[in-house]
C-alpha cells in the first residue's frame, strides 16, 4: 500500500525486516517504477518484449552463481526472506481488492521492470532489485491526486474498518506465517529432544580438542559434572560455558553393561574474528526429534507464537531504552563492549547479520532454518505494528485519529502532512540505527548460535 508497508531493518532477535530496510518492503503505493500519476487513467498495457526470457536468465544465473560459490543456503534464506516480503504485500493486496478500492501495482523488487503481466486494473511484475517488494493502493492519503472517477475507490474513502483491516493486514500475515512454520516444523520434522550422549567430536581453533584429550569417547552418556546432574543438552552446554579454563570433573557412563567413570576436561575459549566465542569442550551432543499429532501441533503452534513474541516485545523494550540505546551506540566505539554484545548475544541484527545468522541455521538443518525464521518473521510483523509513519502502525493510528474526530453524518480526514516533520526524524532515527547495526554486525559478528 501506498506508504502502508515499509518496515526498519533492525535485528534477529529483536528482530527484523521486511521490506523498509536496506532491502525493503516498499511501501505500498510507492511512486518509484510507476508509469504515471497515482490517479492517471489505466492505459494500454504492453509487456516488454523479451522479458521473460530476461526473467529466466536472471533467475538462472542467481541459481548457478549460487551453486558454484556453494552459497545454496544463502540463497534459500534470501528466498525465504524475499517470500515473506511478499506475503506481507498479498496481505495489503487481498484486503483491498476485498474492500474494493482500486490496486494498480504488485511487485517484487524496485528499479526497471524486468517481467509483468496485467489483469484486469492491476500489473503484477518482477523488477531488478529484488530487495522488498510493494502494493500499490491509490489515495493513501489526502495529499495525493487521484483521477476523480476513482476517488471513491480510493483507501481514503473507505469505512473505517476497511482502511483499518488493510493497514493491519500484513503483520497479520506475519502471525499466519509463523504459525504455518511452526506447525509443520512439529508435524513433519519434529522438536529435538536433546540428551546427554556424546555423538562426536568438534574440535577447536589452534588444535584444541579437550574433550578427546581428556579421554571421552564417542557413546559415553555424561550423568554429572561436579556433582550436578544434567538432565539435557542445555544443562551441559551452560555449565561449560561458565567455566572457561576451570576444570570439570564428568561422571560418564560407558559401553554395555554400562560403567561409570570419571574423567576430568578443561573448557577452552577460542578467538574468531575479533569476537571471542563461548566456552566449549569440543564434543556434540547426540538428539533425536519427536514429531507431534497435527491437532495437538494447533496448541503448540500458538503457544510457540506466543512466547516469541513476548520475548520479541521485551527485547525491544530493553533495546530501545534510554540505556539500552546508549549501550547500543557506545559499542561503535567501544571494542571491548561490542566483543561482549557479540560473544553474548545480547545486541540487535542488521538484515546483515540477520541474513548471516539465518544462513548458519540453514547449514545446521531444517529445524534451525525455521526457528530463525520465525523470530525474523515475528519481529517484522511486530516491528511494523508500531504507530509512526511510514510503518503500517503509523496508518492504524491515523485510521483510529480521524475515526475519533468524526461526528455523525461528517467524515474527518487527517492532514498527514503536519506528521511529515515527525515521521522524517522518526525514519533518520532508524537510518542511522540501521546503519550503525550493520556496522558493528561487520567488524564484531555475534558468534554462531548453532555451534
Amino acid at each position: 500500500m501506498s506508504e502502508v508497508t515499509g518496515t526498519p531493518d533492525v535485528s534477529v532477535r529483536i528482530p527484523a525486516t521486511d521490506g523498509y530496510h536496506p532491502g525493503s518492503n516498499g511501501h505500498a503505493g510507492r511512486a518509484e517504477g510507476d508509469d504515471g500519476a497515482a490517479g492517471a487513467p489505466v492505459t494500454e498495457y504492453r509487456e516488454p518484449k523479451g522479458s521473460v526470457v530476461q526473467l529466466v536468465a536472471v533467475v538462472a544465473a542467481i541459481l548457478a552463481i549460487s551453486m558454484l560459490t556453494h552459497s545454496l543456503a544463502l540463497l534459500i534464506v534470501i528466498v525465504a526472506l524475499i517470500a515473506m516480503v511478499m506475503i506481507h504485500e498479498l496481505g495489503h493486496f487481498v484486503t483491498a481488492k476485498w474492500s474494493h478500492m482500486k490496486v494498480t501495482e504488485y511487485f517484487l523488487g524496485f528499479g526497471p521492470r524486468l517481467w509483468s503481466i496485467r489483469r484486469g486494473e492491476t500489473e503484477y511484475g518482477v523488477k531488478a532489485i529484488p530487495l522488498g517488494g510493494y502494493v500499490k493502493i491509490v489515495g493513501m492519503s489526502n495529499t495525493e491526486d487521484v483521477d476523480p472517477a476513482d476517488e471513491a475507490r480510493t483507501y481514503r474513502q473507505q469505512p473505517f474498518h476497511n482502511r483499518l483491516m488493510v493497514a493491519l493486514a500484513g503483520s497479520f500475515m506475519h502471525f499466519v506465517m509463523a504459525f504455518v512454520l511452526i506447525w509443520a516444523l512439529v508435524v513433519f520434522i519434529g522438536e529435538p529432544q536433546s540428551n546427554t550422549s556424546v555423538a562426536g567430536f568438534s574440535p577447536l581453533a589452534h588444535g584444541l580438542d579437550p574433550a578427546k584429550t581428556a579421554g571421552l569417547q564417542v557413546g559415553d552418556d555424561i550423568i554429572s559434572i561436579d556433582g550436578r546432574t544434567v538432565a539435557n543438552g542445555l544443562d551441559l552446554q551452560h555449565i561449560i560455558e561458565a567455566h572457561a579454563g576451570v576444570p570439570l570433573t564428568l561422571v560418564v557412563e560407558r559401553g554395555q553393561p554400562a560403567r561409570r567413570l570419571t574423567i576430568m576436561v578443561t573448557p577452552a575459549v577460542v578467538t574468531s574474528g575479533t569476537a571471542k566465542q563461548p566456552a566449549r569442550i569440543g564434543i556434540q551432543i547426540g538428539t533425536s526429534s519427536t514429531t507431534i499429532n497435527p491437532f495437538h501441533a494447533l496448541g503448540t503452534a500458538a503457544a510457540g507464537i506466543g512466547e516469541v513474541a513476548g520475548g520479541t516485545l521485551s527485547a525491544l523494550g530493553k533495546t530501545f531504552s534510554p540505556h539500552g540505546l546508549t549501550a547500543f551506540f557506545d559499542q561503535l566505539g567501544n571494542t571491548k563492549a561490542a566483543d561482549a554484545a557479540a560473544r553474548n548475544d545480547t545486541r540487535p541484527e542488521s538484515i546483515y547479520g540477520a541474513v548471516r545468522t539465518a544462513t548458519q541455521g540453514a547449514k545446521g538443518g531444517a529445524f534451525d532454518l525455521i526457528d530463525v525464521l520465525v523470530n525474523i518473521i515475528i519481529a517484522v510483523g511486530l516491528i511494523n505494528l508500531f504507530p509512526m509513519l511510514p510503518l503500517d502502525g503509523g496508518h492504524v493510528l491515523v485510521a483510529v485519529y480521524e475515526r475519533v474526530r468524526s461526528r455523525r453524518g461528517k467524515r474527518y480526514h487527517a492532514d498527514v502532512t503536519k506528521l511529515a516533520p515527525v515521521a522524517g526524524a522518526f525514519v533518520l532515527f532508524l537510518l542511522v540505527f540501521v546503519a550503525a547495526a550493520v556496522f558493528l554486525d561487520i567488524t564484531h559478528p555475534i558468534a554462531n548460535p548453532f555451534q
